[in-house]
């Protein structure tokens, strides 16, 4: 007896050892929202950037197109190095990566090398974002776990928003005659900040089980996402032409090529990039595809907003990142008190979420269509709160959901897929419904919104349905994971 409450003591004092503050939460939240952010924040910036560099358009999509490939692709290869090499250590020398790339990017003298530090910057964000999952995953329990998974989500959500509005406000300033190199120079010293705590206060962890790299999957993954991201991206702005056909058809063939190799290597008992039997699991192969969705329905809307607002109204880029700000600050205020109510009501929650947010968009449309041209920011403050409110609840729902049969030792393999989905999702909705709208514009603006918000509304509604399909929600359940005892 003696004995025994001798190593549950040593365990319960590793365990609060290993904890996580609210205030290191806070420190990874930070280093994410850097990285999330920086894929919006160049939007803005293009104009200036082709003042200043003198960039023809398809360079200037690659400056966007260039961070978010190499982001995508590298982001479940991130997660298994830091499951593997650690996530604290891992998490630091990419900030140091991101930092440094930042610096390149501000001072580029020319569109080439600003589109090579971009990728570069892509990379070490991959490498950066999944260590902050991994790290809540394997260090927290509980309401903590879930509070902190919620504010993830928040985060992801807010720094679209606060993306666009920093940009626009720091191009607008025109600080010291530097155009638009402020936007990636105001990472350098947020990020040394973050550095430094972060190095003090968050705790060191890696799964009791590393495995090796899975150099074949790893290439093939990475392969299928560029070759369907690349023509998604860039196709629209080049007419697309026939080697954009030519690389979605090679996705296609790469993707079940992947698929292929990683189940094979599972059964000769290796770990493979994505594990076939992960991806099985009921909370990960639901999770994930609504995840999928959501995210391809909020990056178009945050896309056609944005050009509604400038191009239609005739507002310049920082009021059209004001005018947003009613659904970031209620998609703030949702996610934190997201956890406690999922807990409570379980999938409801998410369900009720959507239907929220379906009523929000559904009142914008309304807004835009029956008072154009005469639609003032102010009159679409409140369904885009409304909206906020309920995008937050079915988010925290979401990763909440996907995480919750993970394995802890797979913790990083699952954020990575996870953010994955969500980044893939994002270009997605850009590529389609944002092409969908750029047709339809020049024959009406608020008609050109409205078809896209349709489809945007179907998603949800469909959102609202599959949340029955997820795993039941209790207070204690979902947020303890299955362990590798």
């Amino acid at each position: 007896m003696t004995t025994t409450r001798i190593h549950a003591a040593r365990h319960h004092t590793r365990d609060r050892a290993d904890e996580l503050s609210p205030f290191g939460v806070l420190i990874l939240l930070a280093g994410a929202f850097l990285s999330i952010m920086d894929f919006f924040i160049t939007n803005v910036a293009l104009p200036s950037i082709d003042t200043s560099l003198h960039a023809s358009t398809s360079s200037l999509q690659l400056v966007i197109a260039g961070y978010g490939v190499a982001y995508a692709a590298l982001l479940v290869l991130g997660g298994r190095l830091g499951d593997r090499y650690g996530r604290h250590r891992l998490f630091l020398g990419a900030l140091v990566g991101f930092v440094l790339a930042s610096l390149a990017c501000g001072l580029a003298p020319d569109v080439d090398l600003l589109i090579a530090a971009r990728i570069v910057q892509g990379a070490t964000a991959a490498l950066l974002v999944p260590q902050v999952l991994a790290t809540f995953h394997h260090t927290l329990d509980g309401e903590r776990k879930a509070r902190a998974l919620a504010l993830y989500g928040a985060t992801s959500g807010i720094a679209a928003v606060v993306g666009q509005l920093v940009g626009g406000l720091l191009v607008s300033a025109d600080i010291a005659g530097t155009g638009w190199r402020p936007i990636f120079l105001v990472n350098v010293p947020i990020g040394l900040v973050v550095l430094v705590v972060a190095a003090r206060i968050v705790p060191a962890t890696k799964s009791p089980h590393p495995v090796g790299v899975d150099l074949p999957g790893t290439v093939l993954f990475a392969a299928t996402l560029v070759a369907l991201l690349v023509p998604l991206t860039e196709g629209h702005a080049l007419s697309w032409p026939w080697w954009s056909w030519a690389l979605l058809a090679l996705a296609v063939v790469l993707g079940a090529v992947t698929y292929l190799v990683e189940r094979r290597a599972e059964r000769r008992g290796e770990v493979p990039l994505l594990p076939p039997s992960l991806l099985r699991l009921p909370s990960m192969s639901r999770g994930l595809l609504m995840v999928l969705a959501f995210s391809i329905g909020f990056g178009a809307f945050m896309f056609v907003f944005a050009l509604t607002v400038q191009n239609g109204l005739h507002e310049d880029a920082l009021h059209g990142g004001l005018a947003i700000l009613p659904m970031a600050l209620l998609f703030f205020a949702g996610s934190v008190l997201a956890p406690r109510l999922i807990s409570r009501f379980g999938r409801a929650a998410l369900a009720a979420g959507a239907l929220v947010q379906l009523a929000g968009l559904a009142w914008l449309v309304a807004v835009l269509v029956t008072g154009w041209p005469h639609v003032g920011l102010w009159t679409m403050a409140a369904p885009l709160a409304l909206a906020g409110a309920g995008q937050s609840m079915l988010f925290a729902g979401l990763f909440r959901s996907v995480l919750a049969d993970v394995p802890t030792h797979l913790g990083g393999i699952g954020s990575g897929a996870l953010i994955t989905l969500q980044q893939s999702g994002l270009a997605l909705g850009v590529a389609t419904l944002g092409t969908l709208y750029i047709s339809l514009a020049p024959h009406g603006v608020p008609h050109a919104f409205a078809a896209v918000e349709y489809v945007h509304i179907g998603i949800v509604a469909l959102l609202a349905l599959g949340a029955a399909a997820l795993p039941r929600f209790t207070s204690g359940a979902v947020s303890t994971p299955v362990t590798d005892a």
